[in-house]
């Protein structure tokens, strides 16, 4: 077997190693293999830990001996899965380091029945070789049928006149509600869940508007939907339906600043995440009459406190995370996540899998710090990208004096897909599920190879990452031919910004990256340093890239702190400066 090295979270792995014939083999020479042998050298064992739906109950055993045993404590688990090939849980078991441990390199995979994975150890999985699936998308009709549940019953007051009657009161005027024909429904999110709530809403007579980045426009046109840019949706819908991930870029979304930005007597709705949501803001919102209602299915904590006060607003309908509970959907979650660990078992790729196999030891260390470029260079390129049309199509290209079998890109495709994707995706991107995710995202990767004449010592001299048929928050990032083009190298081991759009500049992709268009002049430098430094920003880096003497040039700037909206401001405001964007890393 190879040796393999784990490379931190970015390639998590599991028992999956490659054995190559060299370092850089040929494509026809190589072999994946996952290591799944048990120890009892008959059927694998599986162990269960939370209710399961009996078909996927049934699945297991046509393949494995399984072991139901539910409500085991922490100390009960651990000495179970010494004798278990794999495991099944819900989100109420916690699989941490000790069971990992205690398994003694037996465990296999790790099934989590449902999306969320918070409560397994993905760091440990990867240490232990252990892989780890999901069950992502069984649920979805189930969540947006939710959804829809909850838009009609907060239009008609369904809830609090339910709660009125019982109580023996006949409050007919108090309860008129909203009627949803003809009304804006913006959906916030147009993943599988976004997607189906938008088939149904334009069912019952709403106009339905979108903003996503990665939606595809012909799946949008298709459905009857209108993508739109963020600003336009929170700002003209009559009813919001959050879809979003909760990620860094998601989290409080919906805030002081975004609810000011929308129609007075708004009504939203929340199936996705609690996180989404500053929940003090939202109070805020509905005690101003800015949100004329709410429907939440889920909280930032949960189970809320006794005494929230956002459950007990007299304008809001709550229930208690509810999205997925069908009996259908229940099934649906069983068999799915059988199937993924089966295959995971019977030595298939999943592409469930929420952490990547492991790669060969040579190999990791020559492209490690490529690799780390690849998903830079992806995150910078899709922050640029900015209106309604979203992301569909990204071209890389990779320039190499190195003959294509000599020169394995699977791993930086793979990291160029996870900085496009992840930072707004509650999905682990990895080498197992890359192409699966940009596929299912409509977003469509072409790679090209560049041959340079030189030395075949460095496997890439640079790395171009172009997203065409956008709009660009920061112009001068276009190229000739209007797409998105951010260009980078690897220097003495560390990864810069070597050219946005036209301009050539030179910046170590470290912390966090300010782009600033000038006017070509002297004291730019000082100027936008004098500012920075004075609210203890500290810069890094700093380049000017210019067309010509005098004319417009672009400054990079690296900074390890994230300025203040104030600092950004003061730095827009310096009249020189044309145009400006912040990009974190």
């Amino acid at each position: 077997m190879a040796t393999s090295l784990n490379l931190s979270s970015i390639f998590s792995s599991s028992r999956l190693v490659t054995t190559p014939s060299s370092v850089f083999p040929t494509r026809q020479r190589r072999r994946i293999i996952l290591v799944t042998s048990s120890s009892s050298g008959g059927k694998p064992t599986i162990l269960v830990t939370e209710k399961l739906g009996q078909a996927g109950i049934d699945l297991l055993k046509k393949y494995a001996n399984v072991d139901c045993s539910y409500d085991l404590s922490l100390e009960e688990l651990c000495t179970k899965i010494s004798l278990c090939d794999a495991l099944i849980v819900r989100s109420g078991t916690k699989v941490g380091r000790d069971v990992f441990e205690s398994s003694r390199g037996r465990l296999k995979v790790v099934g989590r029945a449902g999306v969320g994975i918070d409560n397994v150890d993905l760091a440990a999985a990867t240490e232990y070789g252990c892989l780890v699936v999901n069950a992502p998308t069984a649920n979805t009709v189930a969540a947006a049928e939710h959804g829809i549940a909850l838009l009609t019953a907060m239009a008609r007051n369904i809830a609090q006149a339910d709660a009125s009657i019982k109580a023996g009161k006949w409050t007919r005027n108090k309860y008129v509600g909203v009627s949803l024909v003809g009304k804006t429904l913006a959906v916030l999110g147009f993943g599988k869940v976004g997607s189906e709530v938008a088939r149904r809403a334009r069912g019952l007579g709403m106009h339905v508007i979108t903003h996503d980045p990665y939606a595809p426009a012909d799946r949008a046109r298709a459905i009857g939907v209108e993508l739109v840019s963020f600003e336009v949706a929170i700002s003209t819908a009559d009813f919001i339906s959050l879809h979003l991930p909760l990620t860094a870029a998601t989290s409080k979304m919906m805030n002081d600043v975004t609810f000011a930005m929308m129609k007075k007597g708004v009504r939203i709705v929340n199936v996705a995440r609690g996180g989404v949501i500053d929940e003090e803001a939202l109070l805020r919102a509905l005690d101003s009459g800015i949100v004329a209602q709410a429907a939440l299915d889920v909280f930032t904590v949960e189970p809320p406190v006794k005494d929230n006060k956002l459950v007990l607003h007299e304008s809001v309908t709550a229930t208690p995370h509810l999205g997925a509970s069908t009996m259908e959907a229940q099934e649906g979650v069983a068999i799915e996540v059988a199937e993924a660990v089966i295959g995971a078992l019977r030595g298939e790729l999943a592409a469930t899998a929420v952490n990547a196999p492991m790669v060969p030891l040579e190999v990791l260390r020559e492209l490690k710090p490529y690799v780390v470029l690849a998903e830079k260079l992806g995150r910078l390129a899709v922050q640029l990208v900015t209106g309604g049309s979203g992301v569909n199509a990204v071209k890389v290209t990779y320039a190499s004096s190195r003959a294509p079998d000599d020169l394995d890109t699977r791993l930086l495709r793979a990291m160029v897909i996870k900085g496009l994707i992840e930072p707004i995706s509650s999905v682990f991107i990895n080498l197992v599920n890359s192409d699966y995710i940009a596929k299912q995202r409509g977003v469509k990767i072409s790679e090209e190879r560049m041959v340079l004449d030189g030395s075949p010592e460095n496997p890439i001299e640079y790395i171009t990452v172009r997203i065409a048929n956008v709009e660009s928050r920061f112009a001068s990032a276009l190229s000739e031919s209007g797409e998105i083009k951010v260009e980078g190298r690897v220097k003495q081991g560390v990864p810069s910004l070597t050219k946005v759009g036209l301009f050539g500049v030179d910046v170590s992709l470290e912390g966090s990256v300010i782009l600033c268009r000038q006017v070509d002049q002297p004291g730019m430098i000082g100027k936008v340093a004098s500012i920075l430094g004075d609210e203890n920003v500290n810069v890094s880096f700093m380049s000017v890239g210019r067309i010509a003497p005098g004319k417009q040039a672009v400054m990079a700037i690296g900074v390890d702190e994230q300025p203040s909206k104030e600092t950004l401001k003061k730095i827009g405001d310096i009249p020189a400066i044309e145009e400006f964007v912040f990009l974190k890393l």
